[in-house]
């Protein structure tokens, strides 16, 4: 699922031998060199996940691959309007609070005069190929060149639809120095070696419920249910997890992928809920084999209470074709339904358009 979708292969072309001796190299090195085991979610090989669960292993993925090409997808009922970014104000914005949703799980977080990215995937697919994997429906709401000077980078896990390889060098070379980048424990000397050329000075890595003050930002890397792979060897090595960013104007937390499980509550609790979240809402059919790893809209209105949000947007819907099986638009009518069996408005939970600007004070008033 991380790279796969219906696309057929072109012609060989550059960059498919370095990636399957990379495969070679995954599946040599076995060691967690982070394993700690008074914790439960170590592994000596990696890590898992909190609490039990139903899992999919390759036989599941395969029969899933068969059913996707024996059947043709509905294509989306309507079209997918994105908005014109208000460049102006993103770019001068150093006061306000402010969210944009630039696509899938990339969102622009304007907090405390600092600019902060999460999972930042501007490339055309989601895959480690140019020309095999889950392609753009929709370009980025904001390109990249268009950004602000970017201080902080959030990683959620290192899936290719969430850590993309040009991308975050791009963020690296940006005008002004790079960003700093909290990433999960083990995707650390994967950024030394490919992005920043053995320097670890950019890039701080995390286990769950650690934290960090940066620049009057209170950053905690958070427990959720999912997993880790970039190649087929190297599954669960490196660790994932939510992001929650608090500041006096605004408590902020972002999901990254995740099935529902117990974690949401325990971060409810432990940190007291959120002024707004970001939550995915799509990636969620077929649901005999997405469960465990991606919530439905329904499952997404419950992580919006259990999580104590007084609001929340739906990310990871509606920008890469062929990433699961729902048509592109089915995650706004499904949300719908959802908030209307839960009884939430949809000032509650809602939805933002590719490129669309979130005011948090704005819409309060």
């Amino acid at each position: 699922m991380w790279f796969l979708g219906r696309s057929k292969p072109a012609p060989w072309r550059g960059g498919l031998l370095p990636w399957l001796a990379s495969l070679v190299l995954a599946g040599c090195a076995s060691h967690n060199p982070y394993y700690d085991p008074a914790k439960p979610h170590h592994r000596p090989d990696g890590f898992r996940n909190n609490y039990p669960h139903e899992t999919k292993g390759s036989a599941d993925f395969w029969r899933w691959q068969w059913q996707r090409w024996r059947d043709d997808l509905p294509p989306p009922a309507a079209p997918l309007l994105p908005v014109a970014p208000d460049l102006a104000f993103i770019q001068a914005n150093r006061q306000e609070p402010a969210v944009t949703w630039i696509g899938h799980s990339t969102v622009l977080l304007q907090l405390g005069g600092l600019n902060v990215l999460t999972d930042p995937q501007f490339s055309h697919r989601a895959s480690p190929f140019s020309f095999i994997g889950p392609k753009r429906h929709q370009p980025p709401g904001v390109a990249l060149a268009d950004l602000p000077r970017i201080d902080l980078v959030l990683i959620s896990h290192n899936h290719y639809d969430h850590l993309d390889l040009a991308s975050v060098r791009a963020l690296y070379r940006q005008p002004g120095g790079p960003p700093l980048f909290l990433v999960p424990l083990g995707i650390d000397p994967w950024f030394k070696e490919e992005v920043s050329d053995g320097s670890g000075e950019h890039v701080r890595a995390f286990d769950w419920w650690q934290r960090i003050d940066y620049r009057g930002l209170d950053i905690h890397f958070l427990p959720i249910q999912h997993w880790s792979a970039r190649t087929p060897w190297d599954r669960n090595r490196t660790l994932w997890g939510a992001w929650a960013v608090r500041h006096p104007q605004l408590s902020f937390f972002f999901s990254g992928d995740l099935g529902y499980s117990r974690d949401l509550r325990d971060i409810g609790r432990r940190l007291g809920g959120f002024d707004l979240a970001a939550i995915a809402v799509g990636a969620y059919e077929p649901r005999w084999f997405m469960r465990p790893q991606h919530l439905n809209p329904a499952e997404a209105v419950r992580a919006h209470r259990d999580l104590g949000a007084r609001r929340s947007f739906g990310i990871h819907w509606g920008t890469f074709e062929d990433l699961t099986d729902e048509p592109l638009d089915q995650p706004p009518r499904d949300l719908a339904r959802a908030r209307q069996a839960a009884g939430l408005s949809e000032q509650e939970f809602f939805l933002l358009r590719h490129g669309e600007t979130y005011r948090p004070a704005a819409a309060a008033k």
